[in-house]
């Protein structure tokens, strides 16, 4: 893949991460036009007419050579494009925009989960629509306000070609941006799933008012669990201890600032699951829970932590259920290979 000089940037999705990542790539790429493109015409007239995306990230002005845009052929004029769209809609948004998107042009997935009505992971998703783009992946520790308000940030950015990882990678780098650049597709989009379900249970605990001790043994065998799945699956190693994994997941089990975590929150206190679900907003973890569950039990993986939080979700079980039913679990020696 060449990217050109006066390259095209492609972000589709103008929810809060997608502007941050549109105005990180305008940043990075002065010379670059920069499409952000979002399904609501409305929503594109009123940030085209502020500069500002008002709904979604408030206070941070839109640089110049980014251009909201409604059109998907407009947008899609592009060498590179960021998929920025929740999980679950990924597929429907890529069928749509497969016609216009040109060949071998690098597609960039910035949601986190697996699609729920297939159990594919993201990157399977775009090789099954777009099977003539490579498909990377951009996850890691990282909230959209501090991104857009230059806070030292640090992710990963995977690819299968190393050198197709490194080069997406030099598209968003800023001096407090840094990333990673890693072959471990697999083990990347699996760090960013599997964490949100399990901000979920954190939050639950910080919800009831277990304490900090619970939630850090949470995030202890929380790990224990991403890293079982992840290795079930051929992820390596050294990317679930890394930014996509284990980072990912201390910071969205420890934030208010996460949905996941926030959703998890609210439901300790009593909210009920619909209550709670519309309160919070799109949450990715509930959209992912059942199917990691599913093909965790598929591989013989144990993940009790993450199948407490699908129980409760379904409401098959009540929260203090759950909570007795992990305590219950048989104690067992804790070995260094955190099976």
């Amino acid at each position: 893949m060449v990217i050109a000089a006066d390259r095209r940037i492609a972000v589709l999705g103008a929810g809060a991460w997608g502007t941050a990542l549109a105005n990180l790539a305008a940043r990075a790429n002065s010379d670059a036009i920069v499409s952000l493109w979002a399904r609501d015409a409305a929503h594109v007239a009123e940030m085209a007419a502020t500069g500002v995306n008002a709904r979604h990230l408030p206070g941070i002005p839109l640089l110049s050579n980014v251009h909201p845009t409604a059109e998907l052929v407009e947008a899609l004029e592009a060498d590179v494009i960021f998929a920025v769209v929740p999980a679950q809609t990924l597929r429907q948004v890529l069928e749509t925009a497969a016609p216009l998107i040109a060949k071998g042009a690098p597609v960039i997935v910035c949601a986190k989960g697996i699609e729920h009505a297939t159990g594919l992971f993201l990157s399977e998703v775009v090789a099954q629509i777009l099977p003539e783009n490579p498909p990377a992946i951009l996850s890691g520790p990282s909230f959209a306000l501090d991104v857009a308000q230059g806070l030292p940030t640090a992710v990963t950015l995977a690819a299968q070609d190393g050198d197709l990882a490194a080069r997406l990678s030099s598209l968003l780098a800023t001096p407090w941006f840094r990333l990673y650049s890693s072959t471990d597709l697999r083990g990347v989009e699996i760090g960013g799933a599997a964490k949100n379900v399990l901000a979920i249970a954190n939050g639950i605990a910080a919800g009831r008012g277990l304490g900090a001790s619970a939630g850090a043994a949470l995030v202890a065998r929380g790990f224990a669990e991403l890293s079982r799945f992840g290795r079930a699956f051929g992820a390596e190693p050294g990317t679930l201890m890394g930014l996509s994994g284990l980072g990912d997941l201390v910071l969205t089990c420890t934030s208010p600032m996460s949905r996941n975590y926030s959703l998890g929150v609210s439901l300790g206190r009593g909210l009920g699951v619909a209550e709670a679900a519309q309160r919070g907003g799109l949450a990715e973890g509930a959209q992912t829970c059942g199917i990691l569950v599913d093909l965790a039990r598929a591989k013989d993986v144990d993940m009790p932590i993450a199948a407490a939080v699908d129980a409760v979700l379904a409401e098959r079980i009540t929260i203090d259920e759950a909570i007795a039913a992990l305590l219950a679990r048989p104690s067992k020696a804790e070995s260094g290979d955190l099976s």
